[in-house]
């Protein structure tokens, strides 16, 4: 693969809002049709990283419109506005970009650490539709390790800091008194579970409702944290019950609605959903106080400002990692030379051991290969591909 091909192209939370990033969000059904008709359109080693901060393409391409194009056929957003707000890098920048966001140097909040898991359930569901492949599947365990690095030797995720953790603190910054508040948790995937685990964690709070539309996921964690459920037909009931609502769905259109929510008391409402699953006319509500992921990520304390202090090392480590991702880039460039270097030197061998009577052994096969290894070694250190090749068929003739 030409890396100059290789092309990231994408919004984030810098430059849009929850609302116009809610436009370009992909879910499972989308990402699979994106990456079943990326070939037809000549894009290779695709996948989509669609989190509440980003929606990003990444893949090899003619240009980046041609990324672009794709990534817009399935989102309601269109290609003109994604264009306004987006930003496009390509060779080492693209790769650059992806061991930061996978550091969580680029997310809206610092070091939030849950862009790892996305990472990897993106990369793990475009190799289930044979769109990773050599490059991508280096690079993004290149990430991973870098990421994993940084955690171990820095303390740039130090601390309890992430867009489910902000939303107890806003909670905690809103009500004195948590204990008598009836908590409905609406979701119970990733953002959900996390979110769950921190209010029984850090607001020492059992008064919680948990609704999923797939009930077993609510089951489980509601088995693990001793907390009451609810099936999602009781959603009017639960919503006009509550005190205070968390909704981390992932669905396409609103689920909680001004309908449940009109004249049914007071209610502190926090929706962590990308695209925003409370319909936008709730904001009228004068019973209704109402948070996206945009205004939480506002919010700053001293953790931050320790976090803040560590980006330099995370960048040398990922410095390193970028290095060593591209001698294996450089070097797997070399592969096909050195696999009929070894062809050559068995013909040379075999050519011999005609006229000599000599038979083929292990020994000469080790001492191929390590000839080849060395030549390897050679290339990646001087970068003179033919020389090399030259040398290593001179070293085997005078040994032979």
């Amino acid at each position: 693969m030409d890396i100059t091909n290789f092309f990231v192209a994408g919004i984030n939370y810098k430059k849009t809002d929850a609302e116009i990033r809610g436009l370009f969000a992909v879910d499972n059904s989308k990402h699979a049709t994106i990456l079943s008709n990326a070939a037809s359109e000549g894009i290779d080693e695709v996948f989509v990283l669609s989190t509440c901060n980003r929606t990003e393409i990444f893949g090899f391409a003619e240009d980046s419109d041609a990324l672009i194009n794709l990534l817009c056929s399935q989102t309601e957003g269109n290609v003109s506005a994604f264009k306004k707000s987006a930003y496009i890098k390509k060779d080492v920048e693209a790769v650059e970009h992806l061991f930061n966001v996978g550091a969580g140097l680029d997310s809206q909040i610092l070091g939030d650490y849950e862009i790892v898991g996305q990472i990897k359930a993106a990369a793990k569901f475009a190799k289930q539709h044979d769109c990773i492949k050599a490059f991508t599947e280096r690079l993004i365990n290149a990430v991973l390790q870098a990421s994993k690095l940084i955690k171990t030797n820095t303390q740039l995720s130090g601390g309890t800091v992430s867009v489910s953790f902000a939303a107890i603190q806003y909670i905690r910054e809103y009500f004195k008194n948590i204990k008598d508040k009836k908590i409905l948790l609406i979701g119970a995937g990733k953002i959900g579970s996390s979110t769950c685990k921190n209010l029984v964690d850090y607001l020492h709070t059992k008064n919680i409702t948990l609704i999923n539309r797939s009930p077993e996921k609510a089951i489980e964690l509601a088995n693990e944290f001793g907390l009451r459920i609810a099936d999602i037909s009781e959603l009017n009931t639960e919503v006009a019950n509550a005190d205070i609502i968390l909704v981390a769905t992932n669905a396409a259109a609103p689920v909680v609605l001004e309908s449940h929510l009109k004249d049914n008391g007071e209610k502190f409402i926090i929706d962590l959903s990308i695209p925003c699953n409370v319909e936008e006319s709730v904001h009228q509500l004068p019973n209704v106080h109402l948070v996206n992921v945009d205004e939480l990520s506002k919010l700053k304390d001293k953790t931050l400002k320790k976090r803040e202090a560590e980006v330099p090392k995370a960048k040398a480590i990922i410095a390193d990692a970028i290095q060593e991702f591209f001698e294996w880039h450089e070097m797997r460039r070399h592969v096909p030379m050195l696999k009929d270097l070894k062809h050559k030197l068995k013909e040379i061998h075999q050519s011999s051991a005609k006229n000599a009577s000599i038979g083929y052994s292990d020994a000469v096969d080790i001492k191929i290969q390590k000839l080849v290894n060395e030549t390897a070694g050679k290339m990646r250190a001087d970068n003179q591909k033919g020389c090399q090749y030259i040398s290593a068929i001179n070293e085997f003739m005078a040994t032979a």
